[in-house]
């Protein structure tokens, strides 16, 4: 059999379960998530391989309607993802269903050339009947080429999912390594486990005002990782949050991130947290270079 590998553009209202299927198809973590929306902000490319295929997997951020300059560029990033994409794959929360959030999207999406498949998800909480009724409306709006019912969380239906998207990659050789499964680097990666924590730990008290940069990422002659990290806030009243009583909190978080990041990298880690007030990081050019989003006017 000869090889065979194409793009396929992963995307959805916020919340859908995006960033848990592409994880559960690559087989390892290469997306951070949370039960807040929006947690994922960038492109990030997750490699699967099923057969002889290759499926070089997107996981874009939720679409919504931007009210500021960071959500204006994750929206962007979220469509651009799907530009030249061998296939759009749909994502629905199938217990959440239908509304003006993914009405939106179905909107974009009916003037794409690309073939279109629907993911519904979270089939392990969703009455079936909802889905079925979901699923109908749906596709009398698309017309998807197939139609699956998983859950990202439990792994349910995702063997056949993920046989059924490589049916759709067309000839050509593999983008990756064999043993490659995201574009993101370990400095990327660094920041995003410690963003992830962030989100897990302070739950609605720090919303989406706050950004990790991993200032220093260096190789020691042991073998191990040495990281450098600023956690940008916007107000200096966030900091106390952060930091919890006695510095607890920010030690927690740091603590559960370099675990995390350990296990990921395969290598002892050491993991600096600092907590800097930018009142107008948004507004930073150096700031959107770093999480990997471009500039919009």
């Amino acid at each position: 059999m000869s090889e065979k590998c194409g793009v396929v553009a992963v995307v959805g209202a916020p919340n859908a379960g995006k960033s848990t299927l592409v994880n559960a198809l690559v087989g390892q973590k290469i997306a951070i998530t949370s039960p807040k929306a929006q947690t994922t902000r960038t492109r990030v490319l997750g490699v699967a391989i099923e057969g002889e295929a290759q499926l070089v997997l997107v996981d874009t951020p939720g679409i919504f309607t931007p009210k500021r300059r960071l959500d204006r560029a994750m929206v962007q990033a979220a469509w651009g993802g799907a530009q030249d994409a061998d296939l759009i794959a749909l994502v629905v929360d199938g217990k959440a269903g239908l509304g003006a959030k993914l009405e939106a999207i179905t909107e974009g999406l009916k003037h794409r050339k690309e073939p279109k498949v629907l993911v519904l998800n979270k089939v392990d909480i969703a009455t079936k009947e909802k889905l079925l009724v979901h699923a109908q409306r749906l596709n009398d709006s698309l017309q998807f080429c197939e139609i699956w019912f998983v859950s990202a969380a439990t792994g349910d239906g995702l063997p056949e999912l993920k046989a059924g998207l490589a049916g759709y990659m067309p000839e050509g050789p593999w983008h990756f390594p064999a043993d490659q499964v995201s574009s993101a680097t370990d400095r990327m990666l660094a920041a995003e486990i410690t963003r992830e924590q962030l989100y897990h730990q302070l739950h609605a008290e720090l919303p989406y005002e706050s950004a990790v940069e991993t200032e220093k990422y260096t190789e020691r002659q042991d073998g191990s990782v040495e990281i450098h990290q600023q956690i940008l806030i916007a107000r200096p009243t966030q900091r106390a949050i952060i930091l919890g009583k006695g510095g607890q909190r920010l030690k927690e978080i740091g603590s559960r991130a370099r675990a995390e990041l350990a296990a990921l990298l395969g290598c002892k880690v050491h993991l600096y947290l600092h907590v800097k007030v930018k009142e107008d990081w948004e507004n930073d050019r150096n700031v959107y270079r770093d999480i990997g989003l471009d500039w919009v006017e």
